[in-house]
């Protein structure tokens, strides 16, 4: 299975890097906003164009567009944050089904990309039990880290 991985850098990435065990086995296409210190050597990231909620957004649907259809991944997982919405778009256009998992911060209130996500992916995680009554349609997962 070959999985598109979405982050911005910092946080994000850094929790979606502590859950590399359970993507072992299968191809890994890292996509983030900037190049990122947190990443090991070897993985080298696709990178798009960080925005902060202007226009850049819109050259981040044109990027996943290209980036989706030359990677074709069977899915897309992201924990956030700016990349995730534009990617989840592009990916729901296409066909390619995405898991949205809600950072270990969010424990009471849903993020942004979180409450955007809710009508977005395919399928949402929180990891914190509270978080299935604010994210509606979400799966509590357990801790993840």
């Amino acid at each position: 299975m070959k999985i598109a991985l979405v982050s911005s850098i910092g946080g994000h990435l850094s929790e979606l890097l502590e859950l590399l065990p359970a993507f072992e086995g299968h191809e890994i296409v890292w996509i983030t906003n900037d190049p990122s210190p947190v990443l090991p050597p070897e993985i080298r990231p696709i990178l798009v164009a960080h925005a902060e909620r202007d226009w850049r957004v819109l050259a981040n649907f044109v990027e996943f567009a290209a980036i989706l259809g030359r990677e074709k991944p069977d899915v897309v997982v992201s924990m956030g944050a700016g990349p995730a919405v534009p990617a989840a778009v592009v990916a729901r256009l296409a066909g390619v089904p995405v898991l949205y998992i809600e950072p270990s911060s969010a424990v009471r209130r849903a993020t942004v990309t979180g409450r955007l996500m809710r009508l977005l992916a395919d399928e949402r995680w929180v990891q914190w039990p509270g978080m299935v009554q604010v994210l509606k349609g979400s799966r509590y997962v357990g801790g993840l880290l």
